[in-house]
C-alpha cells in the first residue's frame, strides 16, 4: 500500500478560537487517527497559537490553518491603503500560522469576503490581487509556508468561483509560496464536473477541504466522492486532505458564515468523516497502482 495523503480536521465545527479549550479536542482527534489540525487565524495573541502548536507538538499532530479578509483588508481593492491593510492582515496571520507551527495557510485570502460591486470580476482586481498575494508569498516563505488561496461560491464572492479562475490567479501571482486549494463543497456548486476542475487546479494545488454539500459529515450527501478521490489519485496528489465542517457551537462565527442549523454533531463529522477518507484513499490508491 503506497503512503496514504495526510487527513486533518478544522476545529471550526467547535469554535473559531484558538485557546487551551482547544486541548482535549486535539487530544480526542489524535485518537481517532487524524495526522493534524486545522485552526481558524484572527486577530487573537500570538502566544495562543504558540501555546496550541506546542500541545499538537506533543501529542504529535501537525498543523495547517485558515483565514479570511475582509472589505477593509481587501487585495483586490483600488485603494492602496488597504491594499497595504490587506497585507499587513496577511502578515499578521503568517505570524500566527507560524507560531503555531502550521504549514499551510488557506482561505479566501484573494478578495474580500461577501462583498459584491455588482459586475464580473475585472482584469485590474486580479492583477491587484496577485500583487499583494506576491508579496505576501515573499513573506510566508521565510515562515516555511504556503499560502492556498480559495476559491468560494458566488453567494461569498464573485473573484475566484471557480478552478480555471483561481488557476489564473495563481498564475499571475507567480510565486513558489502561493499555491491553491480545492473545496469540495464550493466546487458542488460551481464546476461542472469534479474531474476537470481537479486537472485544471492540479500543477498548483497544495491543500484539499473534504466538505460535503450541506457541510455536515463527509460521504453522507451528493458529493461526488468517488470522481472527487479517483481524480485526485490519478493527478498524483500527495497534500492534506481536511474535513471542513460547520456547526453553530460558535454562534458569531455561524452567523458571520450563515450556517443556520446543525448539519450533524462535531463528533459524527470527525469520527464517520476520518473513517470514509480513509477507505476512499485506500480504494483509489489501490485502483491506480492496478492501472
Amino acid at each position: 500500500m503506497p503512503n496514504l495523503n495526510p487527513i486533518g480536521f478544522n476545529v471550526l465545527a467547535w469554535t473559531a478560537a484558538v485557546s487551551e479549550n482547544l486541548n482535549p479536542i486535539a487530544d480526542r482527534l489524535k485518537t481517532i487517527g487524524y495526522d493534524g489540525v486545522e485552526c481558524f487565524i484572527d486577530g487573537s495573541a500570538l502566544t495562543n497559537y504558540t501555546a496550541f502548536g506546542n500541545h499538537l507538538s506533543q501529542l504529535g499532530l501537525q498543523s495547517t490553518s485558515v483565514m479570511v479578509v475582509g472589505p477593509d483588508t481587501n487585495p483586490a481593492s483600488e485603494s492602496p491603503q488597504i491594499r497595504q491593510a490587506a497585507l499587513d492582515f496577511i502578515k499578521s496571520a503568517i505570524d500566527r500560522a507560524q507560531a503555531m507551527n502550521a504549514t499551510i495557510l488557506c482561505g479566501p485570502m484573494h478578495s474580500a469576503f461577501a462583498t459584491f460591486t455588482k459586475r464580473e470580476p475585472q482584469t485590474d482586481e486580479y492583477r491587484r490581487s496577485a500583487e499583494v498575494l506576491n508579496a505576501a508569498g515573499e513573506y510566508a516563505r521565510q515562515a516555511g509556508l504556503v499560502l492556498c488561496p480559495e476559491a468560494l461560491n458566488r453567494f461569498e464572492c464573485y473573484l475566484c468561483n471557480t478552478m480555471e479562475q483561481l488557476h489564473h490567479l495563481i498564475e499571475l501571482t507567480g510565486h513558489p509560496n502561493v499555491r491553491a486549494m480545492f473545496d469540495t463543497h464550493h466546487a458542488n456548486m460551481e464546476e461542472k464536473k469534479f474531474p476537470a476542475a481537479i486537472r485544471t487546479i492540479a500543477p498548483v494545488l497544495a491543500h484539499v477541504h473534504i466538505s460535503e454539500n450541506d457541510r455536515g459529515t463527509p460521504g453522507s450527501g451528493h458529493v461526488p466522492w468517488d470522481d472527487t478521490f479517483r481524480t485526485l489519485a490519478e493527478v498524483g496528489f500527495k497534500g492534506w486532505m481536511t474535513i471542513e465542517a460547520f456547526s453553530r457551537n460558535d454562534v458569531d462565527f455561524a452567523n458571520s458564515i450563515g450556517v443556520w442549523r446543525e448539519y450533524n454533531d462535531p463528533w459524527d463529522m470527525a469520527e464517520n468523516g476520518y473513517r470514509f477518507i480513509r477507505e476512499m484513499q485506500e480504494k483509489y490508491a489501490s485502483e491506480v497502482l492496478v492501472g
